[in-house]
């Protein structure tokens, strides 16, 4: 009786110890496939000068869209902006998609001008109004809720000789169907198609800040105490 106990007890003991190792065991297969499926989403292989290249084997470009405030533009002005970059972009024989993405304003250069006439205000009233518009204005920045609209245009090939040359091509003449309306343009490069991936993909990104995507060797100096 004895000697049935103790087997019975030594293979409970055995199958608790395969159970969870090959419950382990799955977790990190889960936990892997999870990490893989991610890296392919984002799909991206190298960013160098104006391109990204993706695991796909296609390359692509940016061109940056200015906006301009239509507010003061006639009916008449409105629909001939409109017609005349119809009638432009119908003459691109190549794909490309438009991107609109949300950043924080940058209201830095606001708050240093408010910051320097304070300190050079002499009016105490002047002086607290100053003080209250720059309290109002740093909660705005820190709340993210004070957004603008970037727009971007899109355009992709195949990787092979010279596909650079031609997307740069293409990119300026967009640009300049843009330029004859009025609207300014500027393709992307390097750091700004990093901030542009950070800002797609990761919504709380501060797109102001340097990426720091230069690979560089930290040196420390010493500097003598006087």
């Amino acid at each position: 009786m004895i000697c049935v106990c103790a087997l019975l007890g030594g293979g409970t003991l055995i199958f608790l110890k395969l159970s969870a190792k090959h419950k382990k065991s799955k977790n990190k297969d889960k936990e892997e496939l999870a990490q893989i499926t991610a890296n392919e989403f984002v799909n991206v292989k190298d960013i160098r000068g104006n391109f990204l290249y993706t695991r796909d084997n296609l390359a692509l470009a940016y061109l940056k869209i200015y906006p301009i405030s239509t507010e003061l533009f006639s009916k008449n002005e409105k629909r001939l902006i409109a017609k005349q970059l119809t009638v432009s972009l119908s003459s691109a024989q190549y794909p490309f998609q438009l991107l609109a993405v949300s950043r924080p304003v940058d209201i830095s250069p606001l708050l240093s001008e408010l910051s320097a006439t304070l300190t050079s205000s002499s009016d105490v009233k002047q002086k607290e109004l100053l003080k209250q518009e720059i309290v109002e204005m740093g909660a705005f920045a820190l709340s993210g809720e004070v957004v603008e609209r970037q727009f971007y245009i899109k355009i992709w090939d195949r990787v092979s000789d010279g596909v650079e040359r031609d997307l740069l091509q293409k990119l300026k003449l967009l640009g300049g169907y843009f330029s004859d309306s009025g609207i300014q343009t500027e393709i992307l490069e390097q750091q700004d198609i990093v901030r542009l991936c950070n800002l797609v993909n990761n919504p709380a990104y501060v797109h102001l800040e340097d990426s720091g995507i230069n690979a560089a060797i930290p040196i420390l100096e010493s500097v003598g105490v006087a």
